[in-house]
């Protein structure tokens, strides 16, 4: 009885293994994206370029706050008060001057005389002018007629404005840049692992002949044990390939920024598409004038002269309307007296002296705005010498891949005469595996020549700031 008890435990406690090894087997999904699907993943996930739409949104709003400022202000307030200890002031003694008035009067017209007069003293008094309780509500309107400051401002959100759009269209261009890289690394690497694992069969079939021909005799068992051999040294490639596109894919999955819960695969062809052209100066030309580097910087400098128009202003006056509406009311019961009061008017303000404070921001902004246009020329200088760059090397992987196209054909009929030829037993083992091999680098070369040119390519049209308008509109209606 005990021991079914202990195979019953242990039967449950397998399941409970399984179950738990099973489930997150079973709860992850894979993803097969083309490279469209992981570039518009990619807009909508990728962190930076989530912060460049945001950075866009605080632009727009800028604009309207900048507009804002044009427009009327409309304030209102109400307060109510009541005083405690009610305030008071020196004054005249009202009682005495109304007495000493009476008196002369009397005597000036001769129905007292002076002597009869009871003058008195005139001295100060406190006295409060004050009822307790007072409320005041107040409705007040003002509106700038001109302020220099107010409409240069909205001139310069609207350029920073435009400079956060292009800081996101280049964010944007990047991200399908590095997407591009990823992508094609992940068709490169699974390639790569076809690759080896085709030579790991080829050489695991290499060994079974060469057993088979040792039971025959016709062949050594040095030739068996150098094939086990090199199948053996050949196994740590596979796994390395293998561990290859698993970084791939991981590479991609963080550009993309999809969790760890979700496994990816990609599907497309590592093929030439050669639509470039040859026209070096041209290539040059556009990445100067195109390229979203240098259009951002270019914005940047037109922003740092819109802050100089900025600062000069504060030379300029400024000329505000006003106008309020106010009910008010006092008393000492809160039985209110109330009354209403309304007020219009302009008032104008100019800035006579400041210490040339303005003057020294005005030189400042400007140093800023020629060190930015400097900028900007380096970076065009630059951006050519990256084109020339890319361009070159576009050229030497387009002068190798015909030659390398033949290079795998001839590999493939080298390695299939010397596997009949071991099979008949006219040829070597050393010279089926030095053909293996070199079929093995012909293909490895042939693919990577072929990622060089499309990354090459991807840099070129980066470089002259090539975005598709289906992106472009992605992302703007995205931060709409």
């Amino acid at each position: 009885m005990s021991i079914l008890k202990h195979n019953i435990k242990r039967m449950i406690l397998c399941f409970i293994v399984l179950t738990a090894i099973a489930s997150p087997a079973q709860s992850r999904e894979t993803v097969v994206l083309k490279l469209d699907d992981a570039i518009l993943k990619a807009l909508n996930n990728n962190s930076q370029t989530k912060i460049a739409k945001m950075e866009l949104t605080k632009a727009n709003a800028a604009v309207k706050e900048a507009f804002g400022y044009a427009l009327p202000t409309v304030d209102f307030s109400a307060s109510l008060s009541h005083f405690l200890s009610v305030p008071k002031m020196p004054f005249p003694d009202f009682e005495a001057m109304l007495n000493n008035y009476t008196y002369k009067v009397l005597v000036d017209e001769a129905l007292i005389s002076e002597g009869d007069a009871k003058y008195r003293d005139m001295s100060n008094s406190l006295q409060s002018f004050t009822l307790k309780n007072n409320y005041e509500a107040k409705l007040q309107v003002t509106q700038i007629l001109f302020n220099s400051a107010v409409f240069r401002g909205i001139g310069a959100s609207e350029i920073y404005r435009q400079a956060a759009e292009v800081n996101l269209q280049n964010t944007a261009a990047k991200t399908i840049l590095d997407v591009q890289k990823a992508f094609y690394g992940i068709l490169l690497a699974k390639e790569m692992n076809l690759i080896a694992q085709s030579s790991f069969e080829n050489i695991e079939n290499h060994v079974k002949s060469a057993q088979a021909m040792f039971q025959q005799g016709l062949a050594s068992e040095y030739n068996v044990m150098q094939a086990e051999v090199q199948l053996e040294n050949f196994r740590p490639m596979v796994i390395a390939s293998e561990n290859a596109l698993k970084n791939a894919k991981e590479g991609l999955r963080i550009v993309l920024g999809i969790g760890d819960d979700v496994d990816i695969d990609v599907v497309g062809n590592l093929e030439v598409i050669d639509d470039i052209g040859n026209d070096l100066p041209n290539l040059i030309e556009k990445a100067r004038k195109n390229n979203l580097d240098v259009k951002g910087l270019s914005k940047k400098a037109d922003v740092d002269e819109a802050f100089i128009d900025l600062d000069v202003s504060e030379y300029w006056p400024s000329l505000v309307a006003f106008g309020n509406v106010s009910l008010n009311g006092a008393s000492d019961d809160f039985n209110f007296l109330h009354y209403n009061s309304s007020m219009v008017g302009v008032s104008l303000s100019i800035n006579l002296f400041n210490g040339n404070r303005t003057r020294q921001k005005v030189e400042q902004s400007t140093v800023s705005m020629l060190q930015t246009r400097e900028q900007v020329n380096n970076l065009k200088d630059f951006v050519a010498m990256r084109m020339k760059d890319k361009f070159n090397e576009l050229e030497q992987v387009r002068s190798t891949l015909s030659s390398q196209e033949r290079n795998v054909d001839l590999a493939q009929k080298s390695y299939s005469i010397a596997e009949v030829r071991f099979k008949e037993g006219t040829g070597t083992q050393l010279e089926l595996l030095s053909a293996e091999l070199q079929l093995r680098q012909a293909r490895a070369n042939r693919l990577q020549s072929v990622y060089a040119f499309i990354n090459a390519k991807a840099d070129i049209e980066n470089l002259t700031g090539k975005l598709s308008e289906e992106y472009i509109n992605l992302i703007m209606n995205n931060n709409k």
